[in-house]
């Protein structure tokens, strides 16, 4: 092969490098692809939204309400999630608890030739460019979705939402939000029904100096990283972000956590055991003993069906 040949081979390929380039950076927009979220969460079987998100069933969303947090952060630790949960939060009900699939959206302060890009990004996108981009992540919310913003801890001048978009949230995920950020008219939120909300503070100041930058990318709230689809379990005691293909493990697994400790608890005030006993490694005889007492507890106060409490049983070692 002759050196003009190897040149022009070269030229060809720096050409296209170019051309996928360029149209890499075209194609960027302000929400990720649902191909981008795919692989974010490629651990993830089941259904998915159009999106991309992972859809993971209602039926769990509401058994990982009676989870705690604890517990919940205990298993994903187990399994290598060390950066899932954030606490110190206000809360809108005080003994609030939500879950939900999660929604994501990022905020920066204001930059001018970023925004102008990101209208324009915004537009391609088909989004709403006369209001303000704070919409844009309402306005897709699917029911069962948690709006989780990165409003960067700013509270003044940095309030997310007031009661016109509270009550735009409420009516398209009929859930509620998670914001490291700030919110507005507390005394409007109040009156949504159903309307939950973990925010860093409250101030009367609009939204000013501050941008929408992404929605459904990864974002970090406080010390846990949060990607689009995770699901989240909020209540008094702080927020945790659960990868979607760990749910279902998680919420059995804690499960069994509490019907062990509701049977711990009934032998030592028995004092058939000492607390050494039961806090340790169970002996064969008590994890028969358990297991005998599981057999004779009502099916209809199960937190799941015999069967896959059976089989989960069964792959464990006490």
């Amino acid at each position: 092969m002759n050196t003009k040949t190897v040149l022009s081979k070269k030229r060809i390929l720096t050409g296209l490098l170019c051309f996928f380039a360029v149209v890499s950076l075209t194609a960027q927009g302000v929400a990720a692809t649902p191909e981008y979220i795919k692989q974010l969460t490629s651990e993830w079987k089941g259904e998915r939204f159009e999106d991309g998100r992972p859809k993971v069933s209602d039926a769990l969303l509401e058994r990982l309400k009676n989870i705690q947090i604890e517990e919940a952060w205990g298993y994903l630790r187990g399994r290598g999630y060390h950066n899932q949960y954030d606490g110190d939060w206000e809360m809108l009900h005080s003994g609030g608890i939500m879950t939900g699939r999660v929604l994501t959206a990022q905020y920066m302060p204001l930059r001018p030739d970023f925004k102008e890009l990101i209208k324009q990004k915004g537009g391609e996108e088909n989004r709403d460019t006369i209001g303000g981009s704070n919409s844009w992540p309402i306005e897709i919310l699917k029911s069962g979705d948690v709006y989780v913003a990165d409003g960067y801890g700013r509270i003044i001048d940095g309030t997310l939402i007031g009661s016109n978009l509270g009550n735009a949230i409420y009516a398209n995920s009929k859930n509620g939000v998670i914001f490291d950020g700030g919110v507005r008219d507390v005394a409007g939120l109040l009156d949504i029904k159903g309307f939950h909300a973990w925010y860093r503070g409250a101030d009367p100041s609009y939204l000013q100096e501050q941008m929408l930058t992404s929605i459904n990318m990864p974002i970090r709230i406080g010390r846990a990283i949060v990607l689009p689809g995770d699901v989240v379990l909020a209540n008094p005691h702080g927020v945790i972000f659960i990868p979607a293909h760990l749910v279902e493990r998680l919420v059995l697994s804690s499960e069994v956590v509490g019907l062990r400790d509701l049977f711990g608890f009934q032998r030592l005030r028995e004092k058939k055991y000492t607390p050494g006993q039961i806090d340790t490694r169970w002996t064969d005889e008590i994890r028969a003993d358990f297991r005998d007492w599981l057999n004779k507890y009502p099916d209809d106060k199960l937190p799941t069906t015999r069967k896959e409490l059976n089989d989960y049983l069964n792959t464990q070692k006490w």
